[in-house]
């Protein structure tokens, strides 16, 4: 199944250039708990809260501070931030080929796809095969979203993968952990321990296959629901307008929208139908094909509520 780009550029080193679009190579298949009041059955959000006063501040007073001592602030502006970011290349800059087995995983983050664009495909080929045929990485610099990440430039059979790393400065290091030293006295297994472990790896090894593996708490967790929605053991939840304005199968959007639409002039085909004869003025006529239109929504959804009604009858 092809994937949007969400990024275009190029990969470079040396002289050479090669056009590449990104694409996620993961995606978030755990379970996703709504926070709910149990008194209610109402959703429950996030607010911003002064800690010291508990109260509830607006947006526009917050401000964005560093702290460099315990309890002291450099207090940052927005403008000061925009001038920092990074400048913006649209290139995955390869700083440094490595050995593969030289970076740890521990420093691997997020993985995309890197594919040729633009009649690319030869030169990226070529890139692949050499990284392969070699067992080196490509170490490069890359901004997405206005912030600088390093990355690792990886074959992985058909597909280049740029793999975002952590910074070296995030990677903790391991001094002060009680770890036995390798080659150590006294740490040495004997021969016969060293034996009968080589078996037990043999014993368990095999081809690595993804699908093997899966997640056993969300397929209990899902089983679970499946269970309780067919005992009937469910609960309404009524997301208040301010909510979820963004929603398009809401009778109150839907209406905001056909509404927006008329006044942006759309054709005749995609408008919806004309006010009765004897309806004088503009905005009576939108307002009747508006509520027509949501009329004919509710009957093809059947999804309505008393707040989204009463929000109607106000209109």
């Amino acid at each position: 199944m092809a994937t949007r780009t969400i990024w275009k550029g190029a990969i470079s080193f040396g002289l050479v250039h090669i056009p590449v679009g990104l694409h996620t190579a993961t995606t978030d298949s755990g379970v996703d708990f709504d926070w709910l009041d149990k008194r209610s059955m109402d959703p429950v959000g996030y607010k911003r809260i002064n800690k010291r006063t508990g109260k509830e501040i607006d947006k526009d007073n917050i401000v964005k501070g560093v702290e460099y001592e315990d309890g002291q602030y450099v207090i940052i502006s927005p403008e000061e931030i925009a001038d920092a970011y990074p400048r913006t290349t649209q290139t995955i800059e390869i700083q440094q080929f490595v050995e593969a087995g030289d970076v740890s995983f521990v420093y691997l983050e997020r993985p995309y796809y890197v594919a040729p664009i633009n009649k690319g495909q030869k030169v990226y080929a070529l890139l692949r095969d050499t990284l392969a045929k070699t067992g080196k990485i490509g170490i490069a610099k890359v901004v997405i979203q206005t912030k600088q990440h390093l990355a690792a430039l990886i074959p992985s059979g058909d597909v280049l993968v740029l793999n975002l790393m952590r910074w070296g400065d995030d990677v903790k290091s391991v001094e002060g952990l009680d770890l036995p030293k390798v080659g150590a006295k006294g740490m040495a297994p004997s021969a016969s321990e060293l034996k009968m472990a080589k078996m037990l790896v043999e014993d368990m090894s095999g081809k690595w296959d993804p699908e093997e593996f899966k997640d056993e708490f969300k397929a209990a967790v899902m089983d679970l629901v499946a269970r309780k929605v067919k005992a009937g053991k469910t609960e309404t939840v009524i997301e208040p307008q301010e909510a979820a304005p963004e929603y398009a199968d809401n009778v109150i959007d839907l209406t905001e929208l056909l509404q927006r639409s008329l006044k942006g002039g759309k054709t005749a085909k995609q408008q919806p139908p004309a006010a009765k004869k004897g309806d004088s003025t503009k905005g009576a006529s939108t307002k009747t094909a508006a509520k027509k239109s949501a009329k004919s929504t509710k009957k093809t959804t059947g999804k309505t509520t008393k707040a989204s009604a009463s929000s109607r009858k106000a209109a």
